[in-house]
């Protein structure tokens, strides 16, 4: 890793975690009962779960791998399912079918690959290329809104680029990890483009609790 890699990871970190403060800010802003709450929530656990992945060896002894590929990598998938599907979209039976394939999808990772990969590329693929679709769904409903000229007031703008630039940007590169891996020059572009769409995701994120609509 790079020392320019390395203070994009400290970075991201702490984009995450100025993610969680600003959402605990403006959450609960007019609309305490609103499902945008549990963003938030979301938001908490994905800083300390990198916390955790980052400094929690020094606290304790775990299994980094089987923690990202069976509680942080399934939570990020499964919440953008449910705030996608279920909730932007409003289509909760959608929510439960795309989830259900998802959770199946780690069936072939446990019986032909490998375990001790910090990601299943397999199921991590695949739980991409279901967001993926979701993504899509999301643009053309913004598109053919009759708010889509008030689209800087929507949170679901903010969080949907992100979440196109992180993880549908970055799905080649944990697709094809191991054969990138062979061409270091490539691999440490598309590591760095990792990192910095990360950290954009993020701050994205952040900018949907302060301008997004809080009658959402």
């Amino acid at each position: 890793m790079t020392d320019f890699q390395k203070i994009l990871q400290e970075s991201l970190i702490w984009a995450e975690g100025l993610a969680a403060i600003i959402s605990l800010i403006y959450y609960n802003r007019g609309n305490k009962e609103r499902y945008w709450k549990y963003f938030s929530f979301y938001l908490i656990i994905m800083f300390l779960s990198e916390l955790m992945g980052k400094w929690g060896h020094l606290l304790i002894e775990y299994d980094k791998p089987k923690f990202f590929n069976y509680f942080v990598i399934p939570l990020e998938f499964l919440f953008f399912y449910w705030l996608y599907a279920a909730k932007s979209l409003g289509r909760p039976k959608l929510f439960y079918a795309l989830s259900l394939l998802y959770l199946l999808s780690f069936l072939p990772s446990e019986f032909f690959f490998t375990s001790k990969k910090i990601i299943f590329s397999f199921n991590y693929t695949f739980g991409c290329l279901i967001l993926m679709v979701l993504v899509i769904m999301e643009y053309y409903k913004q598109i053919n809104s009759s708010e889509i000229l008030n689209f800087s007031r929507n949170k679901m703008f903010y969080i949907n680029l992100g979440v196109t630039l992180f993880y549908i940007g970055t799905l080649p590169f944990w697709t094809f990890f191991s054969l990138l891996n062979e061409y270091k020059e490539l691999w440490n572009m598309y590591f760095s483009y990792f990192l910095i769409s990360g950290i954009i995701m993020y701050l994205l994120f952040s900018i949907s609790f302060i301008w997004g609509k809080r009658s959402s």
